[in-house]
C-alpha cells in the first residue's frame, strides 16, 4: 500500500486521519483473517513542502518506509531498489500533483485511488475516485462516473478532534498562525510579533497563543525574529526577549516579546483543542485557512506583499509575479485587480463558498492596520458569531476519513487477505 502526499497540511489533515482509520480496519480484519498490509509513504516534489514532512510522519510509526521528495524520480525509475514492493497493491493519492500517482501506479502495476478535493484530473487512469463533493463527481465523464464515490471533506473530521480538555483559563484568546515554510516565517514571525504588541496595547486583556507547526520548531521562531539572521526583522519594532516555561500550562512554553507581550507556544500537534477556544485567528494563506475553517474559528487572512524578494520563494500566483522583473513591483495591485476581476480568493473558506466569508488583507499592509481590524472584530461578538456560522455552513458531515478508508480496503484483492503483503 503506497500513500502519496506532499506538504505539511496534507500530511496532518489528510494522511494521518485516513491512515488511523485504515489501521483500525486492518486490526478488525486480523480478528477473522490473516493479513499483513505494509504501508509506504511516498512524498512527492512540491513547492508547498517544507522539507521536514518525513520527520513528522516518522514520529507516527505508521509506515514501514518513507521516501523523501528528492528520491521520487529514482524511486519511479527503479522502485525495487528502494522498497520490496509486492506484485500487486494500491497507490493512494492524498496530496500533491495527481499525475505523480498515475505514473507511480503504472510503474508498479498497482491499482490507483485518488482523493479528489476539487477535481479528478486523470479519471480514466483511476480505478477508484473518492470525491469531496457531488460537484466533483458530476465533473467526471458519465462513462466512468461509476468509479467515483462521494466520501466528503476530510477537513470536516477535524471537528471530532476538538474538545475542551485543553483549557485556556482566561478570556479573549487570539491565535497567531504565521506559517510553516521558511519563506513565510521570515515575514510572518516579525510581522506577527509586532501585531501581537500592537493588539496588546489596544486590548490589554487579550491573550495570544501560537501553535508551532510540526514542520518547524521554536528555534526557527527565534532565528527569524533576529535581525542578524533575518533582514526583514529589522523592519519591525518587536522581537523575542525570552522563551520560558509557561506557569499556566506545563505542556507549553511562553514567548515574551521585547515589548513584554506574552504568547503561549503550543508544540503538541494538532492544536485543535486549544484553537477552538480562541475567539479569532490571525493567519497567513495556506492549508491552515482550511483547517481553521473546518474548526469554525473566525479568522483574518494576512498576506503582506511588501517583501518582494522573499515572496519569490512562494508558490502560486504570488510566486510567479514576484519572479517577473518588472511586474513584481506592482504585485499588490496586480493581485488585487486579479481577485476583483476574476472573483478569485486565496483563503480556503472563500474559495469553497466562492464569496468572501473571511477577510483577506493582501497588499502593502502593516501590523498596526491589522491590529485595529482585529480589535474591531473582537469588540463585535455578533460579527464573530456571524463568521463562525458561515464557516460551519461550509463544513461537510464528519466521517470522510472513515469512508475513504472503506474505499481503500475494498480495493485490496481478496487473495491478499491471507498472509500476503499489499
Amino acid at each position: 500500500m503506497v500513500i502519496v502526499s506532499n506538504g505539511p497540511g496534507e500530511i496532518s489533515t489528510w494522511v494521518k486521519p485516513v491512515v488511523e482509520k485504515l489501521n483500525s480496519k486492518i486490526e478488525a480484519i486480523h480478528k477473522t483473517k490473516s493479513v499483513l498490509i505494509k504501508k509506504h509513504l511516498v512524498l512527492v516534489p512540491c513547492p508547498n513542502a517544507t522539507g521536514s514532512e518525513h520527520e513528522v510522519a516518522k514520529k507516527w510509526n505508521y509506515f514501514e518506509t518513507i521516501s523523501r521528495p528528492k528520491s521520487f524520480w529514482h524511486l519511479l525509475i527503479k522502485p525495487h531498489k528502494y522498497h520490496s514492493f509486492s506484485n500487486e497493491g494500491i497507490v493512494i493519492f492524498l496530496g500533491g500533483d495527481q499525475f505523480w500517482t498515475v505514473l507511480l501506479s503504472l510503474r508498479l502495476g498497482f491499482q490507483h485511488i485518488t482523493y479528489a478535493e476539487w477535481v479528478a484530473r486523470w479519471p480514466h487512469w483511476n480505478n477508484r475516485i473518492a470525491a469531496m463533493s457531488n460537484k466533483v463527481k458530476k465533473s467526471i465523464p458519465k462513462s466512468i462516473r461509476n468509479r467515483c464515490t462521494v466520501v466528503g471533506d476530510l477537513m470536516a473530521d477535524l471537528n471530532i478532534q476538538g474538545s475542551n480538555e485543553y483549557s485556556l483559563t482566561k478570556d479573549k484568546w487570539i491565535a497567531l498562525l504565521p506559517g510553516s515554510k521558511k519563506a513565510k516565517l521570515s515575514v510572518g514571525i516579525p510581522f506577527f510579533l509586532e501585531l501581537a504588541d500592537q493588539l496588546s496595547k489596544l486590548m490589554p486583556e487579550c491573550h495570544f497563543l501560537l501553535p508551532v507547526a510540526p514542520t518547524t520548531c521554536i528555534q526557527e521562531l527565534e532565528y527569524f525574529s533576529n535581525a542578524q539572521h533575518n533582514s526583514i526583522a529589522s523592519k519591525y519594532k518587536s522581537g523575542i526577549k525570552q522563551i520560558s516555561s509557561s506557569f499556566e500550562n506545563k505542556e507549553c512554553k511562553k514567548l515574551i516579546t521585547l515589548n513584554g507581550t506574552e504568547i503561549e507556544l503550543i508544540e503538541d500537534h494538532p492544536a485543535h483543542k486549544a484553537l477552538i477556544q480562541c475567539q479569532l485567528a490571525l493567519t497567513t494563506v495556506g492549508a491552515n485557512t482550511a483547517e481553521l475553517g473546518a474548526l469554525g474559528i473566525p479568522m483574518i487572512v494576512i498576506v503582506p506583499t511588501q517583501h518582494i524578494h522573499v515572496m519569490e520563494a512562494w508558490d502560486g500566483l504570488m510566486g510567479i509575479i514576484s519572479r517577473l522583473p518588472i511586474l513584481k513591483y506592482f504585485i499588490g495591485i496586480l493581485i488585487s485587480l486579479w481577485r476583483m476581476r476574476k472573483n478569485r480568493y486565496m483563503a480556503w473558506p472563500n474559495i469553497t463558498a466562492n464569496k468572501m466569508i473571511v477577510p483577506e488583507r493582501i497588499g502593502d499592509i502593516y501590523p498596526k492596520d491589522i491590529a485595529k481590524e482585529a480589535f474591531e472584530w473582537i469588540s463585535s461578538p455578533e460579527r464573530l458569531k456571524g463568521q463562525k456560522e458561515d464557516l460551519r455552513s461550509l463544513r461537510g458531515q464528519p466521517g470522510a476519513a472513515e469512508r475513504m478508508a472503506v474505499e481503500i480496503i475494498n480495493l485490496i484483492p481478496k487473495s491478499f487477505v491471507n498472509d500476503k503483503n499489499v
